[in-house]
């Protein structure tokens, strides 16, 4: 009968430990040891311990990690984790009673959920760092492209003129409103838990807004059990991340679509364009697809790390522990990857503004401003203005002609059937309602393509981006800030 009576067994071992104990080296280890110096001189602080013996401890876990080479260290399943390994070295190094000190009041439940928050606070800053790069570029080019004619679609339809600018600041607002939501995922995930030990903190007089502010903590997170059993800090991040990946994935198939042979509205670099091993004819726009394949795996990486924690207990337990945690960095790694292309590939493209100007004038969308032109300047009704319109869309979908090439008469007529008189619009009048820069130019209300209201929105955009940043930057500073005091109180003098 096989033995079980020695820990690990082999197949926790290899299944579990190992790759726990590679992801905390990966992930993890320096965070361990950020942690290991803000406690220590806390510790000291409140007489826990004797400044030698803080000294001497500090000395050990420098002499233990210095020299290492994580790629060499592999598990043996001799210790646990990283945790029991590196105390240890300490135990090795200082004897037991010494080494042991250093753990006086806390346990690996709130060095762990601290460990977390700071590996995802980082990733999170990183995150949002990349995506103003992208809304800093997407500004750029529709401030450049406030003017250049493009067609919005409706239910995969062409519907109306705008600008790619235009276009452009609604894709804005919505990276605006994701760089918000990543920002106060961080307000959630910067609360420290160090101090709440298992569950309940401890009967030794810690100092928790200390160790918060040696880690560059913005708080503590107050109740000690939440520290451990509420992982909101863990679901927030990613729940935000999703969000962004779905709404940059629809707009990565607008790109699809206008990119495409038929459509054609924008043209793509050959530094963009892969080409075919058979048909010498094709251009590949392929990076589209790579951008819709990263935003869907970040988008489902995300969705797994909400999914696993879906129907958990309130409690301390493994499955808001290391291996989701590392899982969950690759959705920030598959989303930056996606950041990056899209931001080069954005700042590549142009706008085919004949073949545009072509399908404006195909699909007859400046229709509607003709109707609304016959409201303001005819003094009629719009449901008269829509039906002498709609009589105009007809015959010039039938015909084959547009509002440059319709017969003037068929427009008085159509008016004097509808209306009982002929209009008082001439033809070079009725020639310029139809043009897409009238219908651009007359659509000044706030939100609007025209100049006026395209230069308020680009405005806002550049405060709120340059908020986001400044906020970021904050949040950037008082982390490095903690790590340079720690670095002063933990180097000898």
């Amino acid at each position: 009968m096989r033995d079980f009576s020695t820990f690990p067994a082999p197949e926790y071992k290899d299944t579990v430990l190992a790759p726990l104990f590679e992801g905390f080296k990966r992930h993890h280890r320096d965070h361990l040891m950020a942690i290991h110096h803000a406690h220590g001189v806390m510790l000291a602080e409140r007489g826990l311990l004797k400044p030698d013996e803080l000294r001497a401890i500090l000395a050990a876990l420098h002499d233990a990690t210095a020299t290492l080479d994580p790629a060499t260290l592999t598990y043996t399943g001799e210790h646990e984790d990283y945790f029991f390994w590196l105390e240890s070295q300490l135990r090795a190094r200082l004897g037991p009673d010494l080494a042991g000190r250093l753990h006086t009041g806390r346990s690996r439940n709130d060095i762990d959920h601290t460990i977390f928050k700071m590996s995802l606070r980082t990733r999170l800053l990183a995150l949002i760092a990349r995506l103003e790069t992208l809304l800093a570029t997407l500004l750029a080019r529709a401030t450049e492209g406030a003017a250049t004619l493009v067609v919005a679609y409706t239910h995969g339809q062409p519907a109306q003129p705008t600008t790619f600018g235009h276009y452009l600041g609604a894709l804005i607002e919505m990276l605006l409103r994701d760089a918000t939501r990543l920002l106060n995922a961080i307000l959630t995930v910067d609360r420290c838990s160090m101090g709440a030990a298992a569950i309940t903190t401890s009967g030794f007089g810690l100092d928790r807004a200390r160790v918060a502010d040696l880690l560059g903590f913005a708080a503590v997170q107050e109740n000690a059990y939440g520290c451990i059993a509420a992982v909101d800090y863990l679901a927030e991040p990613y729940a935000a991340l999703k969000l962004l990946c779905l709404g940059l994935g629809r707009f990565v198939q607008d790109l699809n679509i206008w990119t495409g042979f038929e459509t054609a509205h924008l043209q793509v670099p050959d530094a963009f364009v892969q080409i075919s091993s058979i048909m010498p004819q094709k251009r590949n726009p392929v990076p589209v697809e790579h951008l819709r394949l990263l935003l869907s795996l970040a988008a489902g990486r995300a969705d797994a790390i909400l999914l696993t924690l879906h129907n958990t207990p309130f409690t301390d337990m493994n499955d808001a522990e290391g291996e989701v945690q590392s899982a969950g960095y690759e959705a920030f790694d598959t989303a930056e990857r996606a950041l990056v292309l899209l931001e080069a590939f954005m700042a590549a493209i142009q706008v085919d503004e004949t073949k545009v100007r072509q399908h404006i004038a195909e699909s007859c969308i400046t229709i509607t401003e003709v109707a609304d032109s016959l409201v303001r300047e005819e003094d009629i009704s719009f449901r008269q203005a829509h039906e002498v319109a709609s009589h105009l869309a007809r015959r010039m979908i039938a015909n084959r002609e547009t509002l440059a090439t319709l017969p003037i008469t068929a427009f008085t007529a159509a008016f004097a059937e509808a209306i009982g008189r002929p209009p008082a619009m001439d033809e070079a009048r009725f020639r310029t309602i139809g043009t897409p820069e009238y219908f651009v130019a007359v659509r000044t209300m706030t939100g609007g393509p025209a100049a006026s209201a395209m230069a308020a929105s680009l405005a806002r955009y550049t405060a709120d981006l340059a908020a986001v940043s400044a906020t970021r930057r904050a949040h950037e500073a008082r982390v490095a800030a903690a790590a340079a005091e720690r670095t002063r109180l933990v180097t000898p003098a």
